[in-house]
């Protein structure tokens, strides 16, 4: 078949020459379709940050009070627990503060009750507007808890225990899926203030004194540092 196949590029002279430039030209993007088809699956990412971003949204906050039939002061207990929900409270957000009444429950005297006392105690500690709604119950013989609720803007990422695969049933050396979730999870919540993550704040105001004290120190070599070790 060879044989033939180059008689007849002898035979048929500069006419073959087309022929073999569209065979190689066909060959060669064969290869270029290969080659960016292993792009496409290679660049599946590994990356724990991709993974499991951190993205910026909005969260409701929100804590159960439960409120006994004849319960109609806030303890202490209680008090702390309203406390630890505000804790992530933005006083520049301005976000309002929601208390939620059982109505039609067996303590629903004493929920709305204390959710007066309730709404006192909370704005001294915002800057948002305190409201007090109702919510109904499927029967008027249990008890209902105050419900005390707001949105907060939060940096999160998804849920971690994702464990699709055997980690002991691979040879490929990737990631894991739920490599990571725990890092970004805590990096999350330990950020202040989650504009942070979008964009750099404005700089603060140069201290003029303070500069001028360490231009001072350096154009003198000063310096208040001594080492204190001995050979």
């Amino acid at each position: 078949m060879r044989a033939g196949l180059l008689n007849s590029l002898r035979r048929g002279g500069k006419s073959a020459m087309p022929i073999m430039f569209a065979m190689s030209a066909v060959l060669l993007s064969g290869c270029a379709a290969m080659k960016r088809d292993h792009v496409i699956v290679g660049s599946v990412p590994e990356d724990y940050r991709t993974n499991h971003p951190i993205v910026i949204g909005e969260k409701q906050e929100n804590v159960d009070i439960a409120v006994a039939a004849d319960g109609y002061r806030l303890t202490k207990g209680q008090r702390e627990l309203v406390d630890g929900l505000l804790y992530r409270y933005d006083p520049s957000a301005k976000a309002p503060v929601v208390i939620m009444v059982p109505l039609g429950a067996a303590n629903s005297a004493a929920a709305a009750s204390m959710a007066i006392e309730l709404s006192d105690f909370i704005r001294t500690g915002v800057t948002g507007d305190v409201s007090i709604n109702h919510y109904s119950v499927p029967s008027g013989s249990i008890s209902a808890p105050v419900r005390v609720r707001y949105f907060n803007v939060r940096a999160m990422t998804n849920k971690c225990g994702r464990w699709p695969d055997d980690l002991t049933q691979t040879s490929e050396n990737k990631h894991y899926a739920n490599f990571g979730c725990s890092y970004q999870n805590n990096l999350a919540a330990q950020v202040a203030n989650p504009n942070d993550l979008v964009g750099p704040r404005r700089p603060s105001e140069v201290d003029a004194e303070k500069r001028g004290v360490v231009i001072d120190d350096y154009r003198n070599d000063a310096s208040s540092w001594s080492p204190t070790t001995s050979y």
